[in-house]
C-alpha cells in the first residue's frame, strides 16, 4: 500500500520526502501520478542514449535508470525530460534527495539529459581537486584555493601538499596561519619538520596505505613537499600579493641530504615475474576479468587491449588513458596498410603507435609489437560511439580510445584493475622487494629490457622511443643489468690490463735436497731470453726491463741449456701486478719504454749496482717477458 499512501501525500500535500521512506517501487508510484505511458516514453529516451554508449541499464533485473528517473520526475513534479535542468540536478545532489545507490546512475542520467539538449553535463573533479579542508585553518585554505584557481592546471596536484602544509600550520605553527607572517625561521621549521615526517602524518585519509603508516617518508615524497611550498611563495611574491620578506628558492631550497637521495633509480620487475604477467596478459580470458550483476563490468575486449597496451607501449598511465581513436597505424614496405587487412600477415607489417602530447614533450609516434595493434583494431570494432570529449592536456575535442558508457577509462585503471588481475592469473605477488607493482614500474622494465638486449637499442633510439627530452631523463628509466655490466666489465679488461702471468720454472731436486735452504737457485722466472733467479722477482723494479744484473741466466748460455734438460722441474704461473710506467710501456710501446728505462738507470738492481754500472744501454727494445706474459694471461 506504501505507493498509494505515498501518491495520497503526494497530490494533497505536497509530500516529496521519498528518501525517508525505504524501499519500495518508485516507478509504480510515477506512473499512477504521471501514466505509464508518458513514463515509460520519458525513460525510453535516456535508456536509449545510455545503451549506445555503452551501459548495461536495460535488463529486467536492473531498475536503476527507471527508479532513479521517477523519484526525479516526482521531485520535479514534471514527467517531461526537458524540465530537468542543471539547477535541478545541482539541488538533488546538495540536498541528498535521492535513496541509497541512485547517485552513481545520477551522473550518468545527467549526462544522457545533457546530450539530449536539457542540461549541461556534470562534472568528475579529480582527487586533487576533492581534497578537503579539513584540520586547515581558514585562511591559509583560501589562499590555496586562490592560488589553485590562478595557477595552471599541471600544478594542481601541489594543492594536496599545501593543504597538509596548513595542517602542519595549525597544529604547530598556528600564528603562521596567514601566509604573509611567514619568514625564513618558518621555512627553516617546515623544512625541519618535513625532514622527520612519516606516512600518514597531516592527511585526512590513511585507509590506502594502513600498512606503511609510521614509516619515514621517501626522499621524493620530502621533495615533493618542499617543492609545493616553495613554488607556492615564489608566485604569490611574484604576483605581488605579498611583500617580499624572504627568498622562497633560498629559504625553501631542498636540503643536499635530502637532495643527495634523489637520482636515477629505475624499479624494474624481476624478469622471471614480469615474463609471468606477459603470459598472462596474452592469456586473458572472459573469466578473468571483474564481473557485475549483468556480466563484465567492461567488455573483455577494452581489458585486453588495455592490458596490452601497458604490457607493451612503454607509456604512463595516463598517456594510456588519453589514447586517441585510430592511434593504432600499420605500414609494409613503408606504405600504410588498413588495420583489417587479410593480405598481408602481421609479421611482416610494422604496428605504429600514435602517442598524443604527454608530459614532457609533443606528440609522436612510435613502434610497437603487433600483438598490441590487433588488440586495440579488436576493441575498436566494438567501441560504442560517443561524444567527443576535451582533453585536458591540450584542450582538444577527440575521441579517446578507451572510453565506455561515455567515459575515458581513469588513469589508475591499470593500478586497480589490470595488474591485480595479471598478478592473481599468473601466481606471483603483487609486490616485490622493490615495492609494489605499479604501472609506471613496466615503463622501466620494458626500457632496461630493451637496453640491455642482444642488440641493444643505444641511449638517443631509447630516448625517442620512450619520448623522453633528454637523455638524462632516460636514465631514470633504464638500468643496466648486472650481466651486462659484467659482460661489459670482463670485455674492458681491466684485470688483464694491471696484472700480467709470468711462467716459473721450479727446481724440486734443490728443495728436496736442501740447497735452496743454502742460497742455491731454486725458481727461475722464464723471461723469454733468460732467466731470473732472483726470489722476490715481483717486487724488483726492473721486472719488465731487465738490467742482466747476477741474477740473470741468458737461455744460450751453457748453464741455461743445462737447466731447460732437467726433466725435474715443475713450471708453475706467477702474476705480477704492473705500475702505471710499466702498463703504458706495453700499451704506448717503444717511447713509453725508453722513459722507463730512463728513469730505471740509476735504480739500484737485486745485486745493489744501478743498470749505469752495469752497462745498459739506455734504450732497448722491449723485452720478451712481455710477449710471453700476454699469451699467457
Amino acid at each position: 500500500m506504501r505507493p498509494s499512501l505515498c501518491g495520497y501525500a503526494y497530490h494533497l500535500a505536497g509530500f516529496t520526502g521519498f528518501n525517508r521512506l525505504g524501499h519500495f517501487d518508485r516507478l509504480a508510484l510515477a506512473c499512477r501520478v504521471f501514466g505509464r505511458r508518458l513514463v515509460e516514453a520519458e525513460i525510453g529516451q535516456v535508456r536509449t542514449v545510455l545503451t549506445g554508449w555503452g551501459y548495461q541499464y536495460g535488463q529486467d533485473h536492473d531498475k536503476g535508470v527507471p527508479s532513479v528517473m521517477s523519484q526525479l520526475f516526482l521531485l520535479n513534479r514534471s514527467p517531461h525530460s526537458g524540465g530537468l535542468t542543471t539547477a535541478f540536478f545541482d539541488r538533488v545532489r546538495r540536498e541528498d534527495l535521492l535513496t541509497d545507490g541512485g547517485t552513481k546512475v545520477l551522473f550518468a542520467v545527467q549526462r544522457a539529459v545533457a546530450t539530449l539538449g536539457y542540461c549541461e553535463a556534470p562534472t568528475l573533479r579529480s582527487g586533487t581537486e576533492r581534497a578537503g579542508h579539513a584540520g586547515v585553518p581558514p585562511t591559509w585554505g583560501e589562499w590555496v584555493e586562490r592560488w589553485t584557481a590562478t595557477t595552471h592546471r599541471s600544478r594542481l596536484h601541489s594543492r594536496a601538499a599545501l593543504l597538509k602544509a596548513g595542517r602542519w600550520v595549525a597544529d604547530q605553527q598556528l600564528e603562521t596561519a596567514d601566509p604573509a607572517a611567514w619568514t625564513r625561521q618558518t621555512c627553516a621549521a617546515w623544512i625541519a619538520a618535513v625532514d622527520r615526517m612519516k606516512i600518514g602524518d597531516y592527511v585526512m585519509r590513511t585507509s590506502s596505505f594502513q600498512e606503511r603508516l609510521g614509516q619515514p617518508l621517501q626522499a621524493e615524497s620530502k621533495a615533493g613537499l618542499v617543492r609545493a611550498v616553495r613554488v607556492f611563495f615564489r608566485d604569490i611574491q611574484d604576483w605581488e600579493w605579498l611583500p617580499r620578506r624572504f627568498d622562497p628558492l633560498r629559504a625553501l631550497a631542498l636540503p643536499r641530504s635530502i637532495n643527495a637521495l634523489i637520482g636515477p633509480r629505475p624499479r624494474v620487475i624481476a624478469d622471471d615475474v614480469w615474463a609471468k604477467l606477459l603470459w598472462a596478459g596474452l592469456n586473458l580470458e572472459a573469466h578473468d576479468v571483474p564481473r557485475g550483476k549483468a556480466g563484465p563490468i567492461y567488455p573483455v575486449e577494452l581489458v585486453r587491449a588495455v592490458t596490452l597496451t601497458w604490457l607493451f607501449s612503454g607509456q604512463r598511465s595516463n598517456e594510456i588513458a588519453r589514447l586517441r581513436l585510430g592511434c593504432i597505424r600499420w605500414q609494409h614496405d613503408g606504405d600504410p596498410v588498413a588495420g583489417n587487412s587479410t593480405q598481408i600477415l602481421a609479421r611482416d607489417a610494422v604496428c605504429l603507435l600514435d602517442v598524443p602530447a604527454h608530459k614532457t614533450g609533443t606528440a609522436f609516434t612510435k613502434p610497437v609489437d603487433p600483438l598490441l595493434g590487433q588488440a586495440i583494431n579488436a576493441w575498436e570494432t566494438l567501441r560504442p560511439n560517443h561524444p567527443k570529449r576535451t582533453d585536458r592536456r591540450t584542450g582538444e575535442q577527440v575521441d579517446f580510445l578507451f572510453s565506455i558508457r561515455a567515459r575515458a577509462v581513469s588513469s589508475g585503471y591499470i593500478n586497480s584493475t589490470i595488474i591485480p588481475i595479471l598478478c592473481r592469473k599468473a601466481g606471483v605477488p603483487s609486490a616485490d622487494a622493490r615495492g609494489g607493482i605499479t604501472s609506471h614500474r613496466a615503463r622501466s622494465t620494458i626500457a632496461s629490457q630493451l637496453y640491455n638486449a642482444k642488440e641493444p637499442m643505444p641511449l638517443f633510439e631509447l630516448q625517442a622511443w620512450l619520448g623522453q627530452r633528454s637523455p638524462e631523463s632516460t636514465q631514470h628509466y633504464a638500468k643496466i643489468s648486472p650481466n651486462t655490466l659484467t659482460k661489459a666489465y670482463e670485455d674492458a679488461g681491466y684485470f688483464a690490463r694491471n696484472v700480467r702471468t709470468i711462467e716459473v720454472l721450479v727446481d724440486r731436486d734443490a728443495v728436496t735436497s736442501g740447497a735452496a735452504a743454502s742460497g742455491e737457485p731454486w725458481q727461475y722466472y722464464d723471461l723469454g731470453h733468460g732467466f731470473c733467479t732472483y726470489t722476490f722477482f715481483e717486487q724488483c723494479p726492473h721486472r719488465m726491463a731487465c738490467a742482466r744484473c747476477d741474477f740473470y741466466t741468458p737461455m744460450d748460455s751453457s748453464k741455461g741449456q743445462l737447466l731447460e734438460a732437467k726433466d725435474n722441474l715443475q713450471h708453475m704461473l706467477a702474476s705480477v701486478p704492473l705500475s702505471d710506467e710499466e702498463r703504458a710501456a706495453i700499451d704506448d710501446g717503444q717511447a713509453a719504454l725508453d722513459q722507463l728505462l730512463e728513469r730505471l738507470v740509476d735504480v739500484p738492481t737485486p745485486t745493489g749496482a744501478t743498470p749505469r754500472e752495469i752497462g745498459v744501454p739506455a734504450t732497448a727494445t722491449l723485452l720478451p717477458i712481455v710477449t710471453v706474459n700476454q699469451d699467457k694471461s
